[in-house]
């Protein structure tokens, strides 16, 4: 079952919308925003049966359009970093639009986060939910190329949600998407991820410099806070004295270079007090986890609370950061006639 309901306006007044979806009873439910292509909120059952939302929102339209622009969206057409703005591409150097830092930052200031999509609801093999479908043309953000691009948001009855995207282009471009939920399993605005368990199916990394910019070569995480082979607690690795984790900000905002391929799991966070956890599965390479080193209390969420640090964490599937610069990472480069695709599912359950 899809339920739609217009809930805010942009500042022009054009109209925000929510879709809500997923299981009848106690089971898993998910609302989406066409206002970034954005999972919103997302219900999950703990061992014994209690709900809650476990994932970090904005509870205004100026927040989703600010500071929380990126809790839940999809964040194009590049995500992650590219370094100086500059992407080189067949011969020819585009200068793509910056954040502060001078780098451009998940497809620009005004990347896809902040853009209505046009939505409709889906239904496919016992599957509910929403795609989403926008238009960015040619130099957007200093990107060449109009690109196409769908996102598909589906919920099963067994907890799993499947993010499936899709882009075309006219010209040859880069495209990386991803989407930035942040989770916090205890529940939103019940205080850090700091007690939960993470696993990262990884024997590899990309260290960073101090505007996290990839360094260059990967590197292996055994000896190293990043070895997450097996599951570790987040409170000890944030604590851990050791220049990546300082380089961050005293957390993760790395990219682990996943084993295997095809869609295979990526990851696994638990919570171990109230039971919940979530495996993530992709066909990325990479997988960008950032521990929320930076929420400073500025931001409030849904819920009332005000986001600090490490309130909730970031389990991002993509390709690497600054791969346009770095002919030695996998290519996001996308030329006429070719189709991007990239699945990632989320699967939620209770022990």
């Amino acid at each position: 079952m899809v339920s739609q309901e217009v809930t805010a306006a942009m500042p022009d007044g054009r109209r925000i919308t929510r879709w809500t979806f997923g299981s009848r009873g106690g089971g898993v439910t998910a609302e989406v925003l066409n206002l970034g292509a954005r999972l919103q909120a997302l219900h999950a059952p703990d061992r014994a049966g209690r709900r809650a939302d476990v994932v970090l929102g904005g509870g205004s339209v100026e927040d989703l359009l600010g500071g929380a622009a990126y809790l839940g969206a999809t964040v194009g057409r590049y995500a992650n970093r590219i370094a100086g703005g500059v992407l080189p591409l067949d011969g020819t150097t585009h200068l793509l639009a910056t954040q502060s830092t001078g780098h451009t930052l998940h497809g620009g200031p005004d990347g896809f986060a902040t853009r209505l999509w046009d939505g409709v609801p889906v239904r496919a093999d016992r599957q509910v939910g929403v795609r989403f479908r926008l238009r960015s043309p040619a130099g957007d953000q200093g990107f060449p190329g109009t690109v196409t691009a769908e996102v598909t948001y589906l919920l099963d009855a067994d907890g799993a949600l499947s993010i499936t995207y899709q882009a075309a282009t006219d010209a040859p471009t880069v495209v990386n998407l991803t989407n930035h939920a942040y989770f916090n399993l205890a529940g939103e605005g019940r205080g850090t991820v700091l007690d939960h368990l993470l696993r990262v199916d990884a024997a590899e990394y990309l260290p960073v410099d101090g505007e996290l910019i990839p360094l260059g070569p990967v590197e292996p995480v055994v000896g190293t806070p990043f070895d997450l082979r097996r599951a570790r607690g987040l409170d000890a690795c944030v604590a851990a004295e050791h220049p990546q984790i300082r380089a961050a900000g005293g957390g993760f905002d790395h990219t682990w270079v996943l084993d295997g391929g095809g869609l295979r799991r990526a990851a696994l966070l638990s919570h171990p007090a109230s039971g919940r956890q979530v495996e993530c599965l992709t066909t990325e390479p990479g997988l960008q986890v950032y521990t929320g080193n930076h929420f400073d209390g500025s931001l409030t969420g849904r819920s009332g609370h005000r986001y600090t640090a490490y309130a909730g964490i970031a389990l991002e599937t993509q390709h690497f950061p600054d791969s346009p610069n770095r002919p030695d990472y996998p290519s996001t480069v996308l030329r006429p006639g070719e189709r991007y695709r990239s699945t990632t599912v989320y699967r939620f359950s209770a022990e």
